[in-house]
């Protein structure tokens, strides 16, 4: 018995040093996990932004949603655009389209306040519903960096409020539109992407 206990044993080495120099075929194997996920993220979805109350939020929960990406200001000549966006909101949002507004303060010093007073501006002049953010640079050494990133997709540095970028159900940047871009035609794009 004891004989056929070592057989089985050396039996068994013998196997793991054999399957341990078998040569291995990697020409075809898929990328290795971490490359895989360094992969996936160039999407909109890598990105947390801050909400209104300071709080962490992934983008990913807008995952396949189209998306329209808005700097904002509440005391610039575009401000009256929020009634026509949040009509597209409306408009399309049962669709799956999602407004993303980020007030921005450093265009002319026209988003004042914190975020609470903002807010309680666009409720209550323009009856926003859409989901508004912290308020954030889009330029320079402190641009958050989502904004790098949609810079990056449509290069130039952001030249005012009320610069848009859509977004497509991949998290992808498919075109960006100037604040005195025709609003109709901004609505077209929308349409497109739904």
């Amino acid at each position: 018995m004891k004989s056929k206990l070592v057989i089985v044993a050396a039996l068994a080495m013998a196997g793991l040093v054999l399957s341990g120099c078998e040569k291995k075929d990697t020409t075809d194997s898929p990328a290795a996990p971490e490359q895989q996920e360094e992969q996936q993220k160039d999407d909109i979805y890598q990105f947390s932004v801050r909400d209104g109350e300071g709080n962490m939020v992934s983008l990913e929960q807008y995952r396949g949603q189209v998306l329209m990406v808005i700097n904002t200001a509440t005391e610039c000549g575009y401000t009256p655009q929020y009634a026509d966006i949040e009509r597209i909101y409306e408009t399309y949002r049962e669709q799956g389209f999602t407004v993303l507004d980020f007030p921005c303060n450093q265009f002319g010093g026209q988003a004042p306040g914190d975020y609470e007073e903002i807010n309680d501006f666009c409720v209550s002049k323009y009856n926003i519903t859409f989901p508004q953010f912290d308020k954030i640079d889009v330029n320079g050494a402190n641009a958050d960096p989502l904004y790098v990133w949609l810079r990056s997709k449509k290069p130039g540095n952001i030249q005012w409020n009320f610069t848009k970028f859509i977004i497509d159900r991949n998290g992808q940047v498919v075109s960006r539109w100037e604040p005195n871009s025709n609003m109709a035609a901004l609505e077209n794009a929308v349409k497109a992407q739904l």
